[in-house]
């Protein structure tokens, strides 16, 4: 472990950006340049009811929100199924989906009993990114169970001694190591953060691998960390870097700055994305 210093620069050329600003997510700001138009980008017939693309993808951007804001690495939940779901357009292009599904535990044991159930509303404004999202879940972790994980999982990242900064996760092979499986949980948990701000009506994404990854000493005795990870967009296929600082100790609101590196055209503008947050109090940022 290091004596805290500022994060390093972010990967790729340097490029000009707004400095980082603290924004509370229930105040998040609504901005963002159009995406390219995935398949659900065709309008759907009322008679035959929204594309079942576009019910997984609200599901998707609601877990991303509610990973975040739940700030547990041990509390984390993926996609199972949707049980249903409608949607409804306005005159803007802003698109409604009301939807139940159910989640599984991400990273459960065998046997282990990990359905919960969550409805939600999310709110897609057009192409944009940050969709608003208003979501409910029951039958997840108990908290006392979560409050043990979460400190046994922290104990595990301050017990870590050798240097990470030449280790990706997985490997080459596709493997991670057991005893790297804690920085993995919680650079899922941070960049869940980066996914949902990401994701727009036909954008989504999926972390792919994490590398660079350095520990820093805090006087509070909070998990401080730097890492960059590619993230997997669908449907453009493009691997996305970013570079993540995250603060986190069990009990307490997760914080998470980045700066991401896009791949765009030679006539675009700066081709970075900035944004920080403090986890939220609510399950809704309508």
């Amino acid at each position: 472990m290091q004596p805290r210093r500022p994060p390093p620069p972010a990967p790729g050329p340097p490029r000009p950006a707004a400095p980082l600003l603290a924004l509370p997510l229930l105040l998040l700001a609504v901005q963002g340049a159009a995406a390219p138009a995935g398949p659900e980008a065709a309008e759907w017939r009322p008679d035959t009811g929204p594309p079942h693309g576009l019910l997984r993808q609200a599901a998707r951007a609601a877990l991303h929100f509610l990973n975040f804001r739940a700030g547990s690495p041990s509390a984390l939940r993926v996609l199972a199924a949707v049980q249903e779901g409608r949607a409804r357009i306005n005159a803007k292009k802003e698109c409604t989906v009301d939807l139940v599904f159910t989640t599984e535990r991400y990273n459960s044991e065998e046997g282990e009993e990990s359905l919960g159930k969550c409805s939600a509303r999310v709110f897609f404004r057009n192409r944009k990114p940050r969709p608003a999202v208003n979501v409910t879940c029951a039958r997840l972790m108990e908290k006392t169970k979560r409050q043990q994980e979460d400190y046994r999982l922290y104990k595990q990242m301050k017990q870590l001694r050798n240097p990470l900064d030449g280790v990706s996760i997985p490997d080459s092979h596709g493997h991670i190591d057991p005893s790297l499986r804690p920085v993995w949980e919680l650079a899922f948990l941070g960049s869940s953060y980066v996914m949902w701000e990401k994701t727009t009506r036909f954008l989504h994404y999926y972390m792919a691998q994490l590398s660079g990854v350095k520990q820093w000493e805090t006087n509070d005795g909070a998990i401080d960390f730097d890492y960059t990870v590619l993230l997997h967009e669908f449907s453009t296929q493009e691997i996305i870097p970013c570079r993540i600082h995250l603060v986190w100790s069990p009990g307490k609101p997760l914080t998470v700055k980045y700066h991401c590196q896009e791949l765009l055209a030679p006539e675009d503008a700066s081709g970075t994305e900035e944004g920080s947050a403090v986890a939220p109090t609510e399950l809704s940022n309508f």
